[in-house]
């Protein structure tokens, strides 16, 4: 008897497995779907696709819904890596879009994530503010490039006032480390590109001086 009281339980915890780990490959597919997604709208609002990214926002946002509603009664699925990683970046590209474009700052409950992640697809959607800097600077636009630093800028001193364990944060100080390295590097390129206008500007008044006096 008492086998036997062994053996149905073995057999619903294995169906309790089956159950869990198809919905396990069907969150994997989808955390990649949405990843898709989302890097696609950030490759259209570089692009200036403004339309284009809005869609794949959208999209995204039903991509990362259709994902976390099955796991409400499974959260070590929902806080699994793979989960995580696509949740931040949907917050990446919501946030960088709202940055280039003026678009809405959605809250962290409007994208389904915790504030850990939230924090982390900010400072990813800081990072990414390089491209737009060194995008605008081959462009010979290095003013327009400025108020991109500035927003990197405050995003790493918001940050850098958040401290508790990476168990808490999910490991949100190295990705703040991370942030701090490119706004560096991001801030030297932009003073040089700068400093190089400034140089080009002064020489173009010079020669055009030297035109008058002749």
């Amino acid at each position: 008897m008492k086998l036997e009281q062994l053996a149905a339980r073995v057999d619903r915890i294995t169906q309790e497995f089956e159950t869990i780990n198809a919905l396990r490959d069907d969150t994997l597919e989808r955390s990649r779907a949405l990843v898709r997604s989302c890097a696609q709208s950030i490759r259209a609002i570089h692009r200036h696709e403004f339309e284009e990214a809005e869609a794949m926002l959208a999209q995204a946002r039903q991509d990362a819904l259709a994902m976390v509603e099955p796991l409400a009664d499974f959260p070590y699925l929902y806080h699994a890596g793979y989960t995580q990683d696509a949740l931040k970046e949907l917050v990446e590209a919501h946030l960088v879009y709202a940055f280039v474009a003026d678009g809405d700052l959605p809250t962290p409950d409007q994208l389904y994530v915790t504030g850990a992640t939230y924090l982390n697809g900010m400072s990813e959607a800081a990072t990414e503010m390089r491209r737009f800097v060194l995008d605008l600077m081959r462009r010979n636009q290095v003013e327009a490039a400025e108020p991109y630093l500035t927003v990197m800028d405050e995003i790493y001193t918001l940050l850098s006032t958040v401290d508790f364990p990476d168990a808490v944060t999910g490991g949100l100080r190295r990705q703040t480390d991370v942030l701090r390295s490119v706004l560096e590097r991001t801030r030297g390129d932009l003073t040089i590109g700068m400093r190089q206008e400034q140089l080009q500007a002064a020489l173009q008044r010079f020669e055009e001086m030297q035109v008058q006096q002749k």
